[in-house]
């Protein structure tokens, strides 16, 4: 596998704006609903105002900006610092995703594997484990991981982006249409 990690290092830079849209949900949904959902918890007993882990915030905020060596640095910050489990989740989630945008795929992969062992429902870390096997050309494992994050969240924006991917690759379209580009004037002279 390392090989593969290595030679998809330095494949071509096409997909990085496609992936970094696949991301976007990633990170900012687990944060904003943690809050949310810490305010409707307590919304009986008091008032929780703004977020209690800042760097997590941060970190998924640059990760968005495209700042991705700052939003992975500040995301670890998050994760020792988190309160619970879907804190933790939502670092390891923007971990694995932020090392993608790195095209660190190993360090990627360890994050999202880390995540499966501790809740094999969440569906971000299949569609970031399926990236990574694009990316890295593992097409098995990646049409699993889609088929199981389709399971879990089918209308997923980001999971439709990914099969979209990984049909691109798997099974590029053939263009119909043959545009013929030659020279006008070397047809004349014929």
């Amino acid at each position: 596998m390392s090989n593969r990690l290595a030679h998809a290092n330095h494949s071509s830079n096409s997909h990085s704006r496609l992936i970094a849209a696949l991301l976007i949900a990633a990170f900012v949904v687990p944060v904003m609903s943690m809050a949310q959902e810490k305010q409707r918890n307590e919304a009986g007993s008091k008032m929780v105002v703004g977020v209690r882990n800042m760097e997590l915030k941060d970190g998924a905020d640059a990760l968005l900006m495209g700042e991705y060596e700052r939003g992975v640095r500040l995301t670890h910050i998050g994760l020792e610092q988190a309160f619970g489990v879907r804190e933790e989740e939502a670092a390891l989630s923007n971990l694995c995703a932020g090392y993608l945008q790195l095209r660190k795929y190993a360090d990627a992969l360890q994050y999202c594997e880390i995540l499966l062992t501790r809740n094999d429902q969440h569906w971000r870390a299949y569609n970031n484990r399926a990236l990574i096997y694009i990316k890295t050309e593992q097409w098995d494992k990646a049409e699993s991981d889609l088929k199981k994050g389709e399971e879990l969240n089918a209308g997923a924006h980001t999971m439709k982006l990914a099969r979209a991917m990984y049909m691109d690759a798997v099974h590029p379209v053939a263009p119909e249409i043959e545009i013929d580009d030659r020279d006008k004037s070397e047809s004349v002279n014929n």
